[in-house]
């Protein structure tokens, strides 16, 4: 298949891999084939970052953000490219056949990685409102001779880390990709009121597995969105912080904590963001290998400064087991006991989800 690239691929190619080294990463990911295709600066996939209007250098810092260098020496050596690496360029391929090209030159290497919306290179595109439509058509443009559709700079997202390590609930409820709440209203009501609050305004709900927590802070980013919540809560941001990914390929000591204080500086920086944690307690010794600090004790300072405010869910008994047991912690959070629906209010769930699934 090598033969099958233009001579500046198989450079972009080459260049990712001298990112990889110069990250310390053992591996190419798709996040070392975009920086690859930004430090060839040559190409159909530059015109397009120029025309759209990217600032390059804040998008290798954002990769940069969300990959992090890894500690030790520089790898030296042949590396791998990940399967999901691999699988880009073979899409690069079909981008190929499809735009009428002989050979995979830059700009199909890039419609491939916007094509994988579960990469990081897409994730960090989309960070800057670039997607693989916009490539697309911008490509469309400059293959007829057209003026480009972009005629400003792209704004950067403020919170990088966070984007990438959350699931923004109330952008999701802004563009309908939530299921509408029936019913919940009164443990809707208390949430809102205990964040409202000056002190001791972190909610924890409380309830068996599969009762709906997590879908009561979805119906409170709806009514965020809708504008029906007190003034103080008014434009807040609800992100859903996914702890398994940030601890997820962290194989040196430390790195979970860069990770997790890179997340919590942009937080606190924004104010604006309320965060989500499901399973609660997986903070609790998150990352804590020896000799290193384990999530909770990253959290606590900050949720006593009142600089970080937090919504938490689990259940009674892994309550009991791990936050009760840290006072420190347990004094941050208020609870919210949240029992499962009666069968009538399971009917009405039932009716008023009917049409959306139908």
């Amino acid at each position: 298949m090598n033969e099958m690239f233009t001579e500046l691929a198989r450079k972009a190619i080459e260049y990712a891999r001298d990112e990889a080294a110069r990250l310390r990463h053992d591996y190419i990911g798709t996040e070392h084939l975009l920086l690859g295709l930004i430090r060839l600066g040559e190409g159909r996939a530059a015109e397009v970052f120029q025309n759209i209007g990217l600032d390059l250098n804040e998008l290798v810092q954002s990769v940069e953000e969300v990959v992090q260098p890894a500690g030790g020496t520089m790898t030296m050596g042949q590396l791998p490219l990940t399967a999901r690496a691999k699988k880009t360029l073979e899409v690069a391929g079909q981008e190929a056949r499809a735009l009428k090209s002989k050979e995979i030159d830059t700009e199909h290497i890039l419609l491939a990685l916007l094509k994988d919306e579960e990469g990081v290179a897409a994730q960090v595109m989309s960070m800057f409102d670039v997607d693989y439509k916009d490539v697309y058509e911008e490509l469309k443009n400059i293959q007829s001779g057209q003026p480009s559709a972009y005629g400003k700079k792209r704004k950067k997202s403020k919170t990088p880390a966070l984007d990438h390590f959350g699931r923004d609930l109330t952008e999701l409820a802004r563009r309908g990709k939530l299921d509408p709440i029936i019913g919940r209203d009164n443990e809707i009501e208390r949430v809102s009121q205990i964040l409202s609050r000056r002190k001791k305004n972190n909610p924890v709900l409380i309830g068996e597995p599969g009762v709906g927590k997590t879908a009561i802070i979805e119906g409170l980013a709806q009514r965020v969105v809708a504008g029906q919540v007190p003034q103080v809560l008014e434009n807040r941001r609800i992100v859903m912080l996914d702890m398994a990914s940030l601890v997820a390929g962290t194989k040196y000591r430390g790195q979970f904590e860069e990770r997790l204080k890179a997340v919590m500086n942009e937080i606190m920086n924004s104010q604006d963001v309320i965060i989500f944690i499901d399973e609660l307690h997986t903070i609790v010794g998150a990352g804590g290998a020896e000799g290193s600090l384990d999530a909770s004790n990253i959290f606590k300072p900050a949720l006593s400064r009142g600089e970080l405010q937090c919504i938490g869910a689990t259940t009674l008994n892994v309550y009991r087991k791990y936050i009760e047991k840290d006072g420190a912690l347990d004094r941050r959070f208020h609870t919210v006991m949240v029992e499962e629906p009666s069968t009538e209010d399971t009917v009405k769930i039932l009716q008023g989800l009917r049409s959306r699934y139908e």
